[in-house]
């Protein structure tokens, strides 16, 4: 059975555009590789951070919502720590309500577009 998940990434500030665009799309290709549905990917930029990181005071923020086994997210975890372009993550199990919330917010984004 797969299980909703999103996940919340934080990537380095010294990174061109070119390169946190690979590097989301990795992240991507690794979920749908393993059998992952990724439902929203929404680049949120550049923000700043509540305490320096690394000795950084800003990063990239990058979320994703997918459904998946949860197996998957040992795998997905185990890459986010293995990239140094990662600073923080956090994945989510989302319960129904709020999966429903994230379908309502992600469904009026699209009609306010």
């Amino acid at each position: 059975m797969l299980n909703h998940y999103e996940t919340v990434f934080i990537l380095t500030p010294i990174l061109s555009e070119q390169q946190a665009k690979d590097a989301v799309t990795k992240f991507c290709t690794l979920l749908e590789e393993n059998g992952s549905q990724v439902a929203a990917r929404e680049e949120w930029g550049m923000r700043r951070l509540a305490y320096p990181i690394e000795g950084k005071s800003s990063g990239l923020y990058v979320y994703l919502q997918f459904d998946c086994e949860p197996s998957v997210i040992a795998t997905l975890e185990t890459a986010f720590r293995r990239d140094e372009r990662i600073m923080r993550f956090l994945t989510t199990k989302l319960d129904k309500y709020a999966y429903e919330y994230a379908l309502r917010r992600m469904h009026k984004e699209e009609a306010q577009q």
